[in-house]
């Protein structure tokens, strides 16, 4: 439940919307009081509350209460065998996430992670990561956020313009990565540029040299021009959480340079009620370009396929065997 000083201080500092984490889940209950809580507090029904489900090591409702889905990777695996399965796996395993999801009324699932990890790279995205083919993942990622729309939750695919060739952890550091825009496009980006279309996305703290020798790609007005126009995403841009060591300075600071940059929205996931009361006093409203972005990611989430989670589940095992868990 909300205490009185954050809903004074939601109510008068009016973010877009919140983000859940572990430390704010106990059971169905709980969670079903505080998005509404939340949302009360802000005074509008549409709020986005967004969550980490991929599966795998990164998913913040876990069992007794909800199902243990499985990593990205698993899907990979399976799709070497079999591709069909794969994919058909991937979409019902999603469509399970987003019903977990939108019965406690969050509805936008960070996830899937398109990225492409290499040989060297830091283990932070591992098996986070579909595969290290970027055909593979263009798939199983597709399969996945069609999954998380059919139900009526909002997809946000993440890192753009790729994290997979990161060999620093961004919670704690910033990465640098030196390949070339032509390598970028042909492995890393182009996973993002074939899922172009979908509503949401996330950025990567990641400095790109090849183009901004300087500053990390969530700060970087060079490097979401790069997302926003060499791979062509027109969706609503979300920073990676700015609580992250990858940046410098004061978390206002942070994120004033990722709008700047060209991030539509600011996400910061400290948790501290001093921290957001400094945000939500400097960050400005949303962009008339964020605000439309918005709107259609809005009018795209509209569920499409009748739930039917217990044929899902059983369909799940059989395709995926003792891969499932």
């Amino acid at each position: 439940m909300l205490g009185d000083e954050e809903r004074r201080l939601f109510k008068a500092g009016d973010p877009l919307g919140f983000i859940l984490f572990a430390r704010n889940i106990v059971d169905p209950g709980q969670v079903g009081r505080l998005t509404g809580d939340l949302r009360a507090a802000v005074g509008r029904a549409d709020a986005p509350i967004l969550i980490d489900q991929e599966g795998g090591r990164v998913q913040r409702l876990r069992p007794p209460h909800w199902r243990a889905a499985p990593a990205a990777a698993r899907f990979g695996a399976r799709f070497a065998t079999d591709p069909g399965a794969a994919c058909e796996a991937a979409r019902l395993n999603a469509r399970l996430i987003a019903l977990e999801c939108l019965k406690l009324g969050v509805d936008v699932i960070c996830a899937p992670v398109g990225d492409v990890p290499s040989p060297a790279s830091h283990d932070v995205i591992g098996d986070r990561a579909f595969a290290r083919d970027p055909a593979v993942v263009i798939a199983l990622a597709e399969a996945t956020a069609r999954g998380l729309s059919d139900i009526g939750a909002t997809p946000v695919i993440k890192h753009l313009p790729g994290h997979g060739r990161a060999q620093v952890d961004s919670h704690h550091g910033l990465p640098t990565v030196t390949a070339s825009r032509a390598e970028l496009l042909a492995v890393d980006a182009c996973v993002f540029k074939a899922l172009r279309d979908l509503p949401w996305a996330m950025t990567a703290h990641v400095r790109f040299t090849a183009l901004d020798a300087e500053r990390a790609g969530t700060i970087s007005p060079a490097v979401i021009g790069f997302i926003r126009h060499d791979i062509g995403f027109a969706g609503l841009l979300v920073s990676d959480d700015l609580a992250m060591n990858a940046l410098g300075g004061t978390p206002d600071a942070r994120a004033a340079a990722a709008l700047e940059a060209g991030c539509d929205v600011a996400l910061y996931c400290a948790g501290t009620l001093e921290s957001a009361a400094a945000l939500l006093t400097s960050v400005p409203a949303l962009s008339d370009s964020a605000v439309t972005r918005l709107r259609l990611a809005r009018d795209a989430a509209r569920a499409s396929v009748p739930p039917e989670p217990q044929r899902w589940s059983g369909r799940l095992a059989a395709l995926m065997g003792d891969l499932v868990a």
